[in-house]
């Protein structure tokens, strides 16, 4: 499937298979794929709790408002970001460059970071927002079908997922094969209205 196809059948399914079972082999290769995401310094700030336990799932579920695709999809995927990602060994994260590619990052970064907690939390938010197009465009292309959630209780299920204090929860995404097929569009703005030349 190429990206233009994929963009257009991509749709927000709610309806699972809940005997399907997705293999070891697709969950590694989406999430390879996935980890190739851009992020700002390329600090790779997200974190991706697969969440398998019956009673885990449940209990999101629970804290879903009862939303049955939680314990009915092939793959959950609760999409975390570390804050503090920016300070744990930076190195990491240029290991692979120039010296002097190392020497100009890895300064910038600290002072980029250092006491700027909006940018630290901005950061974190749009590099998951990334990485979760990345998730349900892949998907598609390994033939799921998938749904991005906001619709839960952030705080429960970061208890239930025991989340560190240094990281917030941005999304959950299911993917599975479906059921049922999404509703239609609801309706797309035009493009006239959302795509402006040079200002407002």
């Amino acid at each position: 499937m190429n990206v233009k196809q994929a963009i257009i059948e991509r749709r927000s399914v709610k309806h699972f298979d809940p005997e399907h079972v997705i293999t070891e082999e697709e969950v590694t290769e989406l999430m390879e794929h996935v980890i190739l995401s851009p992020t700002a310094f390329n600090i790779q700030h997200w974190r991706f709790v697969r969440v398998q336990d019956k009673d885990q799932r449940q209990q999101i579920q629970d804290a879903s408002w009862g939303q049955a695709q939680v314990t009915e999809a092939s793959l959950l995927l609760v999409l975390c970001a570390d804050l503090n990602a920016w300070e744990k060994q930076p190195e990491r994260y240029w290991q692979n460059s120039p010296q002097g590619i190392q020497d100009f990052l890895l300064p910038a970064i600290e002072d980029y970071y250092t006491n700027h907690h909006q940018a630290q939390r901005d950061e974190c938010l749009r590099s998951s927002s990334i990485a979760a197009m990345s998730i349900m465009l892949m998907a598609k292309e390994l033939g799921y079908d998938s749904c991005p959630m906001d619709g839960f209780d952030f705080d429960k299920v970061a208890k239930i997922i025991n989340l560190p204090h240094d990281h917030i929860i941005t999304m959950m995404i299911t993917i599975g094969k479906k059921t049922e097929d999404a509703n239609r569009r609801g309706g797309q703005l035009s493009l006239n209205e959302v795509l402006l030349n040079d200002r407002f």
